[in-house]
């Protein structure tokens, strides 16, 4: 199958996803993957919906069909997990996530028999790790990133644990979730079925609160306690996992615990260290290198390569730490058996954005693709949706918002941010 012999089905549909922050650049591997994900018909519909959140009845006059019709066909896309239903106020809403982190992942987060899983996750295999297109634009297209490390915070000295912020802690996004949902993790199920995972555990990775809810009645992640929730964490530390979670403050909707080997983030920061493709924590290691045994633990922990043997003149064994891509996530920390490594606060500022809101709409701007969320299907956009937007905008550093009105190309945007700034 080449591009121009593809079903216009699903050109359409990826084009509608490319709409994203996060995009999905054309490849003959995406369009197989969405061959086996959606039907022809699907795709034809899907391809139509907004971004923003939409109705049964937003839908149903997308698609010039009844709203009982509509709704039928939004619940069995929300039943196999390609959307996500939410409740806002009494009314469902339905969101088409973005590919990543999204429906992909949904895809492998249980064993199912509707879809060829070992075919899927080849495409999968083949669309990230060999092409590298669409993994390059998601983690590498814009300086607000998708995701964000969170620090061990057991590893961390007493000094330093009363620095840390809430937001900071994996423990405290399990604490405040209103629902928390535990699926496959979606890298080591793709590499299991390509013969090439790793033993760490595969039933651990995490969704919260909205995106929980929905994956939870779909009977694509099983609903654990806080007690459970945390429980997991420590059995992610204890097997040198990171904790890597989505890059916002409030409403954090996911927690991967990530292996070096298999999972998207670390491999690429393996690959790519020096351009970090996930945000830092706060925190970052330091090496008493005069304490130091040089027994290796923490070279071999290390997921992504940061610490590296070294020798002096006399034959004397320590470590180097490389700075620039240090993750700061405290795994080489807790493998050291004479705690000469430690973590302490960066210097520089670690910014994270509010929430999810924000850091689409900063993403949005700099990969040039505001207009999608300003003017996607602009007949059916909630006015609280797009003063949300617009809010996030007003709140932006000045370049960013000269950035942002570019991208419109609006008076009335660049009056509103003059007015504000007087």
């Amino acid at each position: 199958m080449s591009h121009h012999n593809v079903k216009q089905e699903y050109r359409k549909l990826q084009e509608r996803l490319n709409r994203f922050p996060q995009g999905a650049p054309p490849s003959q591997t995406l369009y197989q993957i969405l061959e086996i994900l959606f039907s022809k018909k699907e795709a034809d519909l899907v391809s139509q919906l907004p971004i923003k959140p939409f109705s049964a009845k937003d839908a149903a006059r997308i698609w010039k069909i009844s709203e009982a019709k509509a709704r039928q066909m939004l619940e069995t896309l929300a039943g196999r997990a390609i959307l996500v239903d939410a409740d806002f106020n009494g009314t469902t809403k339905y969101t088409l996530p973005p590919p990543m982190a999204g429906f992909f992942e949904f895809s492998l987060m249980r064993t199912r028999g509707d879809i060829d899983q070992k075919m899927l996750s080849e495409l999968f295999y083949q669309y990230l790790n060999v092409e590298e297109d669409f993994i390059k634009d998601l983690l590498f297209g814009s300086e607000t990133r998708l995701g964000r490390v969170f620090v061990q915070e057991e590893v961390l000295p007493n000094d330093n644990a009363v620095h840390i912020l809430d937001f900071e802690r994996a423990s405290e996004v399990v604490k405040t979730a209103s629902h928390i949902g535990v699926g496959l993790c979606y890298c080591r199920h793709k590499m299991q079925h390509k013969g090439m995972a790793c033993d760490a555990p595969m039933d651990i990775c995490m969704t919260f609160n909205t995106a929980g809810t929905s994956l939870i009645k779909a009977g694509f992640a099983r609903e654990v306690s806080v007690n459970e929730g945390i429980d997991l964490l420590h059995q992610a530390c204890e097997h040198n996992l990171v904790q890597c979670g989505e890059n916002v403050r409030q409403g954090v909707n996911f927690i991967c615990n990530c292996c070096s080997c298999c999972c998207e983030f670390l491999v690429a920061a393996r690959k790519f260290g020096a351009l970090q493709p996930i945000h830092t924590s706060g925190f970052i290691t330091r090496t008493d290198n005069n304490a130091c045994i040089g027994c290796g633990k923490c070279v071999t922990a290390c997921p992504i390569d940061a610490i590296s043997p070294r020798e002096d003149s006399k034959g004397r064994k320590s470590v180097y730490l490389d700075e620039s891509i240090c993750l700061g996530c405290g795994v080489c920390v807790r493998a050291c058996p004479v705690h000469c490594l430690s973590l302490e606060r960066r210097q520089e500022k670690i910014i994270t954005p509010i929430n999810s809101v924000h850091r689409v709409v900063l993403m949005a701007i700099e990969k040039g693709r505001l207009q999608h969320l300003i003017f996607d299907n602009q007949a059916f956009a909630s006015h609280r949706a797009l003063a949300a937007i617009l809010g996030v905008i007003l709140k932006l550093p000045p370049v960013k918002q000269a950035m942002a009105t570019r991208q419109m190309k609006s008076v009335y945007l660049e009056k509103l941010c003059s007015r504000i700034k007087a």
